[in-house]
């Protein structure tokens, strides 16, 4: 091989490796592209159920809060002849829960109080798409005095 020939080799070589590199940034450019279209594409699912997942806790906090506003309006009616004191007793966990106290038997004998809560659906597009779920509670107590 002579010197001109080793010159053009070199010159082929050295335009090769350029024509990688170009290649190179050019497919990094389109991943980086690819990748934003998925994240794009992604983020209105994530955020949704993220979403989801916060009113999923509220209404299992809701949940809880009916079973504790009953069991307090028992509590309340077990030891209190006035039906009004189980009512307040359970508008202190929850204001706007409707409260149905039974009549009122002998001392020793079972009362039983319902707690019916209307959930509402405060998170934005989740609230929106499922009704507000209603809550009951039925809680049966010994009248002590």
């Amino acid at each position: 091989m002579g010197v001109e020939e080793r010159r053009h080799h070199r010159a082929l070589r050295q335009g090769h490796q350029q024509d990688h590199s170009v290649n190179a940034t050019v497919r990094a450019a389109k991943a980086r592209g690819q990748a934003t279209v998925e994240f794009a594409l992604l983020l209105p699912i994530i955020v949704f159920v993220f979403l989801a997942l916060i009113q999923v806790a509220l209404l299992v906090r809701d949940r809880l809060a009916v079973v504790h506003a009953a069991r307090e309006a028992a509590r309340a009616a077990s030891v209190d002849p006035d039906p009004a004191s189980a009512v307040r007793a359970a508008h202190r966990t929850l204001p706007n829960a409707k409260v149905h106290v039974g009549p009122r038997p002998s001392v020793g004998e079972p009362i039983t109080v319902d707690v019916e809560y209307r959930a509402i659906s405060n998170v934005p597009v989740v609230g929106a798409l499922f009704p507000d779920p209603v809550f009951t509670s039925r809680v049966v107590m010994r009248v002590e005095r």
